[in-house]
């Protein structure tokens, strides 16, 4: 009885340790605030103190209850610290906010005082740049019409051909994507007669559209071909 007592405690010790040391990935624009919050701070009662820190070493906050939030010096102006459910806004983010956000709590529990740790890791990211979708070559017969399009970024293309009878088009190939050099992910594809060029990451997008009936508007028996 006694060591299946001993089993139970570990078991129920390693789900918190899972709980509470596990970090969500939370993407951010730079540029732009984010708001972290303390998971369950509903069930936090008889909280005896907070301290908010950066990668394990930076100290941002340091809050107890009956006392004003003391916010370090590097930080003044940069975080906001609430009293309420312990949350803190980071603002105007910035690459060296990069990384995991730690927030530690010293509650009362049962007999003893408790610590807990909830972890956010926050890697910041830059607006994916603007995407150009440009139609390369068309080939029009009686009864077909085929387009060449490039879908292209600042570091990255990615080429693809579209076929188009009297009523339906299709991608030669399906859709076409790949990872530019910065990271992000570039597609090109078809949606009914609409071509779409979209350039995105974990904080943004950008996208560019072509109609195929601006280029496959006549199928009048003859052969026509378009470079442009």
């Amino acid at each position: 009885v006694w060591s299946l007592h001993v089993f139970l405690v570990f078991v129920v010790y390693f789900i918190l340790f899972i709980l509470f040391f596990a970090e969500t990935p939370v993407f951010v624009q730079k540029g732009n605030d984010v708001l972290l919050n303390v998971e369950k701070a509903d069930v936090l009662q008889d909280v005896f103190s907070v301290v908010w820190k950066l990668n394990e070493k930076d100290v941002l906050v340091r809050f107890s209850p009956g006392r004003g939030p003391i916010v370090l010096s590097n930080y003044n102006g940069r975080v906001e610290f609430s009293v309420n459910n312990y949350s803190l806004k980071v603002k105007n983010l910035q690459e060296a906010d990069s990384g995991v956000y730690t927030a530690q709590t010293l509650i009362k529990s049962f007999c003893c005082h408790v610590s807990k740790t909830f972890h956010t890791n926050l890697p910041s990211s830059d607006a994916v740049s603007p995407v150009k979708l440009k139609v390369d070559s068309v080939s029009r017969s009686s009864d077909s019409c085929n387009l060449t399009v490039t879908c292209s970024t600042q570091d990255s293309h990615i080429s693809s051909a579209i076929r188009c009878d009297t009523k339906t088009c299709s991608q030669e190939g399906g859709e076409q994507s790949e990872v530019t050099t910065s990271g992000a992910s570039l597609h090109v594809y078809l949606v009914n007669h609409s071509i779409i060029c979209n350039h995105s990451n974990q904080v943004s997008w950008t996208k560019d559209i072509e109609m195929t009936e601006h280029f496959c508007t006549q199928h009048d028996g003859n052969t026509e071909k378009q470079n442009d």
